[in-house]
């Protein structure tokens, strides 16, 4: 009997804060993943990451920090990003890192993905439209639905002190997302 399939997904976090909301969402759905077949997620820490910077290129390599960065996402199948909306846009430390993975050849090109966000107002959906049109360039797919934009701080409270998600509905909310994106990906693997 053949093994089933596994999809590999790069968790990446825009927030760098300890107790970042965002990033208790990538800690739910790594949790999260353990129950669902067919599916691992891994979270990719981009602090390490120096600011983007041609100079640091030296002889068409990159520095190994980077280097390692861009293996883990060319290593996965797709990825889910977890972004806080900041200025109506993404956050420096992601922006930095989609353009160090940007760099010839790009790494995102033709990846699956999806976004989710946790904040004040749209709960960072602005983060995500902007997220989704720079991704446009990078020729990643996202998935449309179901979106996944929670305002962290209107009641029924949605995370603990620590930054982890507790609030059950958005938890079957974030189950919603990575059972989609694991469907689209085995789709596009598949060429449907």
């Amino acid at each position: 009997m053949a093994a089933k399939p596994i999809i590999k997904v790069a968790a990446i976090c825009g927030s760098l804060r300890k107790a970042s909301y965002n990033a208790g969402l990538l800690r739910y759905a790594i949790e999260l993943s353990e129950s669902i077949d067919g599916i691992l997620v891994e979270y990719i820490d981009i602090s390490p990451l120096p600011m983007m910077n041609t100079d640091l290129e030296v002889e068409g390599k990159y520095p190994p920090v980077v280097e390692a960065f861009r293996q883990k996402i060319l290593q996965s199948d797709c990825i889910l990003f977890a972004s806080p909306e900041y200025n109506y846009s993404i956050t420096a430390p992601l922006k930095n890192a989609i353009d160090w993975a940007s760099r010839p050849p790009n790494v995102w090109a033709t990846k699956p993905a999806a976004v989710i966000s946790a904040g004040g107002g749209f709960g960072g959906g602005l983060s995500q439209y902007h997220l989704r049109q720079v991704g446009v360039f990078l020729d990643l797919h996202f998935i449309n639905k179901p979106e996944f934009a929670i305002n962290a701080f209107r009641p029924p409270t949605k995370f603990d002190s620590d930054g982890n998600l507790i609030d059950p509905q958005a938890k079957e909310r974030l189950k919603a997302v990575l059972l989609s994106l694991k469907e689209f990906t085995f789709r596009l693997q598949q060429g449907n």
